[in-house]
């Protein structure tokens, strides 16, 4: 039995395809399934050149890169917002450009990682403890604002509309994922929040069931102090459409209404 590849099928007008699972090779004359070996007939699977050399050109190496270079991408692909593509593209940028930025952001990157500590206050990173914000002496440190992370904090500081301090609570109860209240930094609020400075707690927790029911049950632990306890506003958001908005959000902005 002759076997050709289905390229020459073009120039022979009498060949039959073979019909085998993952094979693509006719035979001439014939429509015997041929036997296959990893992908080939067996026949050309076995046949060897001159010189002892299989004929099938062996396959090329996967790994295009070194063992660093392949660590830096697996290692910026872990980062929040990179994939294994985009973090090739940043590495691969990074590589092109080590004089002008790859240099100095590790040496930024060990710095950071030498002198950033967390504020024995309120929870925020800081090369200091306490922050800067908890040193400032312009904020008004009768008001504290409560956010879930350091994101959220860093968030409402470029708003520039938060003028009292922050606790940074660390996350939020979730019992799936075994986060209790003993994993944040609730006692802490708590004793910020006996102190006769203090006199209002800003919850501004994120909107998720997570976050709801975080924001309820520090509620009811602040009763027993004599502070205020507010929380942000949830609804329609600036320039928003109300026939775009879910039912969620609309509820929430109806209950949230408030006297013009």
């Amino acid at each position: 039995m002759k076997i050709v590849p289905l390229r020459a099928l073009s120039l022979v007008s009498n060949l039959k395809v073979c019909q085998c699972d993952g094979c693509w090779w006719a035979t001439e004359g014939a429509s015997k399934k041929a036997t296959v070996v990893g992908g080939q007939p067996k026949e050309l699977a076995n046949a060897t050149v001159a010189g002892g050399q299989p004929k099938e050109q062996e396959k090329m190496s996967k790994n295009v890169t070194g063992p660093e270079i392949s660590e830096l991408i697996q290692l910026m692909s872990k980062l929040p917002g990179l994939g294994p593509r985009s973090a090739r593209r940043a590495a691969l940028h990074l590589l092109q450009k080590k004089d002008q930025l790859m240099r100095p952001l590790a040496k930024a990157m060990t710095e950071a990682a030498e002198k950033v500590v967390e504020c024995s206050n309120c929870g925020n990173i800081d090369t200091i403890s306490p922050c800067a914000i908890c040193q400032d002496e312009r904020r008004d440190k009768s008001m504290i604002c409560l956010v879930e992370t350091v994101g959220d904090l860093w968030a409402l500081e470029r708003a520039e509309v938060i003028k009292g301090q922050y606790h940074v609570l660390g996350g939020t109860l979730s019992p799936l994922d075994g986060i209790g209240p003993d994993d944040l930094n609730i006692s802490t609020l708590i004793e910020r929040a006996n102190s006769d400075e203090v006199t209002e707690i800003l919850i501004a927790l994120n909107a998720t069931v997570e976050g709801q029911s975080t924001a309820h049950y520090i509620t009811d632990l602040l009763e027993e102090t004599n502070v205020k306890v507010s929380r942000l506003a949830h609804g329609v958001p600036v320039g928003g459409e109300l026939d775009y908005l879910d039912e969620g959000t609309l509820a929430a902005a109806i209950k949230s209404r408030k006297e013009l």
